[in-house]
């Protein structure tokens, strides 16, 4: 897109664009190589949408004038206005009588190659767009190969142009592409730091550190290192898995999935140890016994969050759109070969550490030993500050009221909001601030005055050569009210509503018109019946139809079909611009040995699109008048435009999204129930605190200005699984306590789970989440810092505030028989005085 100065100039760009050369696999590649070229082999100039073309992209016809020593009488300028009527006359009206069809046989319509000008005034336009279109080669990979050379070259060419006359903005079809790329390789480093942060924090904050002289000795560094590798290692084996079976692998699984999986694995390693080192060994108790017995208390906690999370994701799988159904395979998964490898390998590792720390021995200088001192155990900051701070506090008689109160408004708000959130994906967003594309999706927005072509494609079995088929498509004299061409010419007249912008380009109208008796245009060689072009001067060649009262008639039958292929092959000459070789070669199926017409299209434009509701409202409004032909037709019509692949998934996103978290809710429910022993009021605790972050989560997106889409859902399923994590451990430690009341065992639950669900979870995920918000990726900023940094803080205040508060209100009964068998488990230790306090 140019900003219009002088017209020569554009030219001189335009020429030096049609004239670059790249190079592929040492052969020279120019524009004329791959184009398209509607109309050869007869004529290989290549389209250019461009009002150039109205010069014939020739300096000499652009510089064309009359006049005389006083008065200029006709120059480009009156040569445009008459072009702007009539793209494709062949002489116009001045005194100049230059053509204003493009040299590659079509024309070229104003309001595709102008932009910034008000309703019809063409020639108040401030911008122009130049157009070149390239043919694509889906089954040829070197063919396939030279364009993207070419356009390599073009937009090297471009970004190193400059003019102090021209404001230009430029794409091509491989930008988006490109520059999606660029952004995910400048974020890698970004990724890598974040990861790293996380990693760096694991292996410290695993340790429980008694004294600077046991430093070495007391930290897990190599223990948290093993950790973090059976986390990649469950990514790995699913990724590997799932790619064996042939399912293909997304960008949004790829840096999705080790986020979860690290939430979740990580949570797991830290309730295994830091539960390991606040528990004493009993006597005559070997320190494998130990930790088998420790297993037994933890593990089901860590089964109900894991299985719950596994169930969840695999239903979600059920979904219809691609993205989330392969997350939901891949995650789901992970999560299950974590959790395995969690509670066999992670275990043993555990024992082994543990044998090294009761040894004196140094961590990962394994050789290297402390000499031998008695050590006393003391319990870890944050577990004393969860247990004689933040628990009591939490659960004062004066507090919870407030917390409760607090958190109902927060989600009223969100409810109140959770229609107001904007379905879509900006384009924008996912390139880098610094792309050029961004300047060329502004440009666009601002001046253009045509969105993308839109076709109107008549399914195959349509009788074309009877008077009703005919007149059900046509749009001329004796064509039926509601014909296709009706319906979308009456739509294009309420464009602001239906977003169709002209009158669609009709093959059979035009035939007809070629066809008509006497005319010039459909002649044929009365000796051979071939095809006689109309520029061609013989006397054998004759009209094809006579005027007589049956010519009068628009052909039907065999001699519609006689006449047809004449029409499709014939090129716009002087002598007849109707001829539909350029038009509509590609626009008319035909059946072998020309025996009928089979698909069809009838294209047209949609008005500019600007973003996502404009794009989805046009596929909506397409669709509703395709199924309005379809019916009054009685035969199958459908839309299309390219951008309808993109935006498909939007018409049903509202529903998937309800259908995937009211399934993923459903499973946790069933699986949370089962594994509590049918607890079902602990499972409605659990499901209620999920699904108030999920709504929370939405009234963050429209704070945020985060759309729902296919990367945003993907977050949302995530969130539905992480928030199993902060609220099953703590719900599962309240069912099995044995405290006199639902208080007392609320601040017990929460000071047992609370600091290892903080400090796995929370602390974990923090300070990876900060350094995404330095992402040179804008898609990166909004759909992963915000939604993570969402995610988490969510998660963590609900888990960690409001749900002990509900427990301590509505929580489950205590369970006698776990009661019993908790005096029995503890019976001789050191916690059976608790247990009769």
């Amino acid at each position: 897109m140019c900003f219009l100065t002088s017209p020569i100039q554009v030219l001189d760009l335009q020429l030096e664009i049609e004239n670059l050369v790249a190079e592929y696999e040492g052969q020279n590649i120019t524009l004329q190589d791959i184009c398209l070229a509607p109309l050869a082999p007869y004529n290989n100039n290549c389209t250019i949408l461009s009002i150039l073309n109205y010069f014939q992209n020739s300096h000499a016809v652009l510089d064309h004038s009359k006049g005389d020593d006083f008065f200029v009488y006709a120059d480009y300028h009156s040569h445009f206005l008459y072009c702007v009527s009539a793209p494709a006359s062949l002489n116009d009206t001045t005194v100049l009588h230059d053509p204003c069809l493009g040299t590659f046989g079509g024309p070229v319509f104003p309001w595709l190659a102008l932009g910034g000008y008000d309703e019809a005034n063409y020639n108040n336009a401030t911008a122009l767009v130049i157009t070149f279109p390239l043919n694509n080669y889906l089954n040829d990979s070197v063919k396939m190969g030279r364009a993207l050379a070419w356009e390599k070259q073009f937009i090297r060419f471009m970004k190193n142009f400059s003019n102090p006359n021209l404001t230009v903005a430029f794409s091509a079809e491989r930008s988006i592409e490109d520059e999606i790329d660029r952004e995910s390789n400048s974020d890698i480093s970004t990724i890598v730091i974040s990861y790293a942060i996380m990693f760096i924090y694991i292996s410290l904050a695993l340790g429980h550190i008694h004294s600077f002289r046991r430093l070495l000795v007391d930290s897990k560094i190599s223990l948290g290192i093993a950790g973090i590798l059976i986390v990649l290692s469950s990514v790995s084996s699913s990724l590997g898995i799932f790619s064996y079976a042939g399912i293909p692998l997304t960008l949004i699984v790829i840096e999705v999935i080790p986020f979860l999986v690290l939430a979740v694995g990580v949570d797991n390693i830290f309730i295994i140890v830091q539960t390991y080192q606040r528990d004493e060994r009993r006597p005559q108790e070997e320190l494998h016994q130990q930790i088998g017995r420790i297993l037994g208390d933890i593990a089901p906690s860590m089964f109900l969050s894991s299985f719950s999370e596994t169930v969840a994701f695999f239903l979600g799988a059920l979904s219809n759109m691609p993205a989330v159904r392969t997350f939901s395979l891949f995650a789901g998964l992970a999560v299950l070969i974590d959790f395995l490898l969690q509670i066999s390998c992670f275990v043993s590792l555990l024992g082994l550490d543990a044998k090294r720390q009761e040894g004196n021995r140094l961590d990962i200088c394994c050789c290297m030993k402390l000499p031998e001192r008695q050590e006393v155990k003391t319990e870890g900051l944050l577990f004393r500050f969860f247990k004689k701070v933040y628990s009591p506090f939490i659960l004062k008689e004066w507090v919870r009221p407030i917390i409760v109160a607090v958190f109902v408004g927060i989600l009223s708000f969100s409810i109140a909001v959770v229609n107001k959130v904007e379905i879509g994906l900006d384009q924008k967003l996912s390139m880098p601030d610094d792309s050029y594309v961004l300047d060329y999706f502004k440009n666009l927005s601002e001046y253009l005055h045509t969105g993308a072509p839109v076709y109107f494609v008549v399914e195959d079995g349509l009788n074309y050569s009877s008077p009703e088929g005919q007149n059900s498509v046509c749009g001329g004299v004796g064509c039926n009210n509601n014909s296709l061409v009706q319906q979308i010419y009456t739509a294009s007249l309420i464009s602001n509503y239906t977003t169709i912008a002209y009158t669609p380009s009709s093959w059979l109208d035009d035939y007809f018109d070629w066809v008509k008796p006497q005319s010039s245009c459909c002649r044929y060689y009365n000796n051979s019946g071939a095809f006689c072009n109309a520029s061609v001067v013989n006397p054998s060649c004759v009209s094809c139809r006579p005027m007589t009262q049956s010519g009068k008639q628009r052909p039907e039958g065999e001699e519609f079909m006689r006449f047809l292929p004449m029409f499709l092959s014939d090129n716009p000459n002087p002598k007849c611009g109707k001829g539909g070789h350029a038009a509509y070669a590609t626009a008319v199926e035909r059946y072998p040995n020309n025996s009928g017409v089979g698909a069809t299209y009838f294209m047209t434009y949609h008005t500019i699109l600007k973003d996502s509701p404009d794009f989805i409202d046009a596929l909506k409004m397409a669709r509703i008048l395709a199924e309005n032909i379809s019916q009054s037709m009685e035969h199958k019509v459908f839309a299309y435009s390219v951008f309808y692949v993109f935006y498909e998934q939007y018409l049903t996103i509202a529903y998937d999204t309800a259908l995937n978290l009211c399934v993923s809710l459903g499973a946790i429910f069933v699986v949370t129930t089962v594994l509590l022993g049918f607890e079902l009021w602990a499972a409605v605790m659990v499901s209620i605190t999920i699904a108030m972050i999920l709504v929370n989560m939405f009234g963050v997106m429209w704070l945020w200005d985060i759309s729902l889409n296919a990367v945003s859902l993907v977050n949302l399923v995530m969130s539905c699984g992480i928030s199993v994590e902060f609220c099953s451990h703590i719900v599962r430690a309240f069912s099995i306590s044995v405290k006199k009341n639902r208080v007392e065992r609320a601040e017990e639950a929460l000071a047992h789970m609370g600091s290892s669900v903080f400090s796995g979870i929370t602390l974990t995920k923090f300070g990876g989440i900060l350094i995404l918000a330095l992402s040179k990726s804008q898609i990166f900023q909004v759909f992963y810092f915000r939604m993570y940094l969402a995610m988490v803080l969510l998660g963590a205040t609900h888990g960690l505030i409001f749900l002990p508060v509900l427990l301590s209100y509505i929580g489950p009964s205590a369970n006698k028989a776990k009661v019993f068998a908790a005096n029995q488990r503890y019976a001789g230790t050191e916690r059976e005085p608790l247990l009769r306090h």
